[in-house]
């Protein structure tokens, strides 16, 4: 027979009404009486029914993560770090992928917000940066966490947010090149739509000042945060005179593809063409050489983002929204 919240009270002697508070991970509970719950769901294997937790209490024990990212890697991570903290609070996940450049993506996001009855929500890049999404949520009621590419010093509104410090890193990995010997350094894009393109070409920029390296506009390529992108910048980067002896790529997949297109031109990496991408995922990896990259680590930042999401559910109004950073680290491989 399935275990019930009636057989957890039992073998640890305290009432149906404290398991439930200890599983909802309400406030007010004694840590002893926590633990000796816990130990007791956790020996008998017990698992909260969600619907009935909603039904009851008149709450959707539900998040929901929002994304338009082409990155297979990063959304399954975004999606296994949110999911970490669910099991740990005892809440549900879903996931729903919204296309952006769709006429209607606006008007089908709001049909899942009025459908979905879930409590609070997370949105990653483009769409937390999006004002017009961001009204949307807050105007149907639905708790929000931001994840988004910026700096604390930049962070004015009133959600709880977490932030990746592109801007940083970009500098250290330019830095890292410009101390390799590298004074013709070449940027690849990203889709013009993520602020992270434009937070990474910034701390490009910054780095080439400081060491007083002139920018050179026609160095900068436009992409997407594709293979493919990297591949055609790179192409295009090699017919000029005067080439860039090395690259920053705006992701790992742009990276590899500017690294495709290099050994297609029978050039060697890092001896002829410095290549580095950012994020650092599985594709840094799998190339050969392997390739340089700021350790963006995802499952941490999804994880963070759902835990100030339920935090958010016991703040008062008037309390000041919180903002968690992370710097990207750098990793030098065989590629620079």
């Amino acid at each position: 027979m399935k275990t019930t919240i009636n057989d957890v009270a039992e073998l640890a002697g305290v009432s149906i009404k404290t398991v439930s508070r200890v599983m909802n991970n309400e406030p007010g509970v004694r840590q002893a009486t926590v633990e000796k719950v816990k130990t007791a769901a956790k020996q008998l294997n017990y698992q909260p029914n969600q619907s009935a937790r909603s039904l009851a209490g008149n709450k959707a024990y539900m998040i929901g993560l929002v994304y338009d990212n082409p990155n297979a890697y990063y959304v399954i991570d975004m999606q296994n770090g949110i999911l970490q903290a669910c099991k740990k609070n005892n809440f549900e996940l879903l996931i729903h992928p919204v296309n952006i450049e769709s006429s209607d993506s606006l008007a089908e996001l709001a049909q899942m917000l009025k459908h979905s009855r879930i409590s609070g929500l997370i949105l990653t890049p483009p769409l937390s940066e999006m004002q017009s999404v961001i009204e949307m949520i807050k105007a149907s009621g639905i708790k929000l966490v931001n994840v988004l590419s910026g700096q604390k010093k930049s962070q004015s509104n009133d959600i709880p947010s977490v932030l990746v410090d592109d801007k940083t890193a970009a500098y250290h990995i330019t830095e890292h090149l410009i101390k390799r010997g590298h004074q013709s350094i070449a940027f690849f894009s990203g889709d013009h739509a993520h602020q992270s393109s434009q937070q990474r070409l910034a701390g490009y920029k910054e780095a080439l000042s400081a060491y007083r390296i002139p920018l050179n506009p026609a160095w900068i390529f436009d992409g997407k945060y594709s293979f493919e992108s990297g591949v055609e910048s790179c192409k295009r980067m090699l017919k000029m005179a005067g080439k860039p002896t090395a690259v920053f790529a705006c992701n790992d997949e742009i990276a590899a593809g500017a690294l495709f297109a290099a050994r297609l031109n029978d050039l060697d990496v890092p001896n002829d063409l410095a290549i580095a991408g950012f994020e650092d995922n599985p594709f840094s990896r799998q190339t050969w050489p392997k390739l340089t990259t700021a350790a963006q680590p995802t499952k941490a930042i999804a994880s963070e983002a759902a835990e100030l999401l339920f935090k958010s559910f016991k703040t008062k109004p008037e309390e000041k929204a919180e903002c968690i950073v992370f710097e990207p680290r750098l990793v030098v491989r065989q590629s620079t």
